[in-house]
């Protein structure tokens, strides 16, 4: 993975994140020697996001084949939530 420092992003703008890119999908900026932040191509972000609700899926799936779920109105489950702790 590429590391961009945060003086490059600053001093090069977008020229620096493409650079970067060139070599991989990610690459980590870093601020003081410190790693902050990673920056990617958009098209890596949504496939991202896609396994990520993928896994949120198949464990609501998983959820439900092991019954672990309250079927109830909304304002039953919204009744529910108001209730204190």
């Amino acid at each position: 993975m590429s590391h961009i420092s945060a003086n490059d992003l600053k001093t090069k703008g977008v020229a620096a994140i493409e650079a970067a890119l060139s070599g991989g999908s990610e690459a980590i900026v870093s601020v003081r020697g410190k790693d902050r932040f990673v920056v990617m191509e958009m098209a890596q972000y949504h496939y991202l996001r896609e396994c990520e609700l993928d896994a949120a899926l198949a464990e609501s799936r998983a959820d439900m084949a092991a019954g672990r779920f309250v079927a109830e109105s909304a304002t039953a489950h919204l009744a529910h939530l108001d209730k204190p702790a």
